[in-house]
């Protein structure tokens, strides 16, 4: 089993999306499947120029030439594709737009009914792959993540794709902080590597390795302002919202009428 994985963050393997990332690939690995990783960072790939070339001029083939002449055909290959992606804007990031914009070479101008829905067929030879997002964000709310993952699902549904599931982490940066500090975050790591497995034993990921990695947020008041609180498998974790000062020195930056970075949800995360 062949899996290509991007990962759309500028910060690649020291980003937040990449804290999540690691350990999901690994159980991959792990179950058996031969898995290659791209940085979007790494890649020279322009956008789509509309030009329609790749359908009826050279079928199957965009005339730029950059990096996608070597990932498209990996792609169109793959059992198994993951986007690996900080939520930008309630997006991705543009390098990964990109990427999936010069996928249109996999699909041809001829269009079927499926599902209901007009639908453009997929070229000859195109692998139904299975796809799954990895993603993480600043802000607590699940729902930060809603944008992307409809823009995936619709990806899929165009491309003849099955949407497999989301490992998805809101308030990643105070958990890539407790990684790097080497807290007890084994539960949601664990259960990364177990959504590997899963999806390369079974073709599915379960709903508790994917609850496990999402994790619970409440929110509390604290002496000094709001803690979040994250509920891993058997144990309660109380995070101060990236430490006292931090959150002072954010609330600071408001009151002079600078951007809240350390808790946004816009481009700070990766």
């Amino acid at each position: 089993m062949k899996a290509i994985a991007i990962n759309a963050s500028p910060k690649m393997d020291k980003g937040n999306t990449a804290a999540i990332l690691r350990p999901f690939l690994d159980g991959m690995r792990e179950a058996g499947a031969e898995v290659e990783v791209f940085y979007a960072a790494k890649m020279k790939i322009n956008p789509c120029q509309g030009d329609l070339a790749c359908w009826f001029k050279t079928p199957g083939r965009c005339a730029q030439k950059d990096d996608m002449e070597m990932l498209l055909p990996k792609l169109a290959s793959a059992d198994i594709l993951v986007f690996a992606t900080p939520v930008y804007v309630d997006g991705m990031p543009g390098p990964l737009k990109n990427v999936i914009d010069r996928c249109l070479p996999l699909v041809t101008p001829f269009v079927e009914l499926r599902d209901g829905h007009s639908r453009h067929t997929s070229r000859e030879g195109t692998i139904p792959s299975k796809v799954v997002l990895v993603s993480s964000c600043g802000l607590w709310e699940i729902d930060n993540f809603d944008p992307l993952l409809t823009y995936l699902k619709a990806i899929c549904r165009n491309m003849k794709r099955e949407f497999a599931g989301a490992l998805l982490r809101p308030h990643c940066p105070a958990f890539k902080s407790m990684v790097d500090k080497g807290e007890p975050v084994d539960d949601i790591l664990d259960s990364a590597r177990e959504a590997g497995h899963e999806l390369v034993r079974t073709g599915s990921i379960s709903s508790q390795s994917l609850t496990t990695v999402k994790g619970r947020r409440d929110h509390q008041q604290a002496r000094t302002g709001f803690h979040l609180c994250v509920l891993g498998v058997g144990q309660l974790r109380f995070i101060d919202c990236l430490h006292e000062r931090r959150l002072q020195e954010c609330e600071s930056g408001v009151r002079r009428g600078a951007p809240p970075t350390a808790l946004s949800g816009f481009p700070v995360n990766g």
